[in-house]
């Protein structure tokens, strides 16, 4: 038996659309007033909760101002140069229309046991924001909630909402073309696709570029189950044979991991190795020497992430959409000509 009743369970139960029944509760114009009548009466016998208001007092000038939640994975928030920068945008954006906002750290524990924080729980917020990923069926409850929701830097075939993505394919295919610039013909990918879709959708662009570009990918230099642990990865390159001249890293932190692995080993990054990461992040710059990275415009993704989320607090019936972000390549001096072999 469903614990929580949604907007789809009313819709059922009176053979109407979602749209219908989320008009009908979140004061919108579009039916009539015995159809929202209706409506108001199933879901109060149902046990829906929901927020009564009307028309009028939703434009009043005196009108209470919208709360949105940020919600995102404890890995998230340790990612505390992509969790500040992107926190720092998303507030921003919501500062200059007068929202409010709340954020929460997701743990493990509570993803695992589908503990949804108590303002989503009770529908206190007007819209949540979700930050990269989580689980999907974390993610799945809190989308049956009926809270207007964008996912910003995750999607999944299984969930049903707007999303705000960076283009990885296309970003890998030029990080790839550039490597291919400098004389590179073996490559190598370090990442783990099972953790992100991101991760995977990285490396189908390198498989893009390579196929355009005619290169053979060597499978035992794609690391596409290697985890972010700086031994591991040293351990990982030891064990190949040979190696390639070229590896791209879909983020900082396994493009930082690589190169310091490359040089505990003796290889000299670029001279005998070069390194691509992806994100942009402090580690990228901080590496010796500093790595070329794919810069992600985090201020476009809040504001790309805002804007859809208001869009769809004032129409939550209309289509759901992926908004693909574009990238540069910021090209810095972990990438050079391969060696002569």
């Amino acid at each position: 038996m469903k614990s929580k009743i949604t907007m789809q369970d009313i819709a059922d139960r009176l053979n109407l659309s979602k749209n219908s029944v989320s008009q009908a509760l979140t004061g919108k114009p579009g039916v009539s007033d015995e159809t929202r009548r209706l409506i108001m009466k199933t879901a109060d016998e149902m046990g829906y909760t929901y927020t009564r208001r009307g028309n009028t007092e939703e434009a009043g000038p005196a009108a209470k101002p919208r709360t949105i939640a940020l919600i995102a994975s404890d890995y998230a928030f340790s990612m505390k140069s992509f969790f500040s920068d992107i926190y720092l945008s998303i507030d921003r954006e919501l500062k200059k229309i007068g929202c409010e906002l709340v954020i929460q750290s997701i743990s493990p524990n509570d993803a695992a046991s589908l503990t949804l924080p108590p303002f989503i729980q009770q529908r206190a917020v007007d819209g949540v924001l979700i930050l990269s990923h989580i689980t999907t069926p974390y993610i799945q409850a809190v989308l049956d909630t009926d809270i207007p929701a964008v996912l910003i830097d995750h999607h999944h075939p299984d969930l049903q909402a707007d999303c705000i993505l960076t283009n990885n394919r296309f970003s890998a295919y030029e990080a790839v073309r550039h490597l291919y610039g400098l004389g590179h013909r073996d490559i190598g990918y370090v990442g783990n696709i099972s953790f992100s879709p991101s991760y995977y959708e990285r490396l189908e662009g390198m498989r893009l570029a390579a196929f355009e570009l005619g290169l053979q990918l060597k499978e035992a230099w794609l690391l596409t189950d290697a985890a972010e642990d700086s031994d591991e990865i040293r351990k990982r390159l030891e064990g190949l044979s040979g190696g390639p001249t070229a590896w791209f890293c879909v983020n900082d932190g396994y493009g930082f991991m690589v190169s310091s692995a490359l040089q505990q080993l003796g290889r000299r990054v670029p001279e005998d190795a070069s390194v691509v990461s992806f994100d942009n992040g402090y580690l990228s710059r901080l590496a010796t020497p500093p790595i070329t990275t794919v810069d992600v415009d985090l201020p476009l993704y809040a504001r790309c992430a805002v804007e859809r989320l208001l869009a769809r607090l004032e129409d939550p019936g209309m289509p759901y959409a992926e908004t693909l972000l574009h990238t540069k390549l910021l090209i810095r001096e972990s990438t050079g000509n391969p060696p002569v072999r």
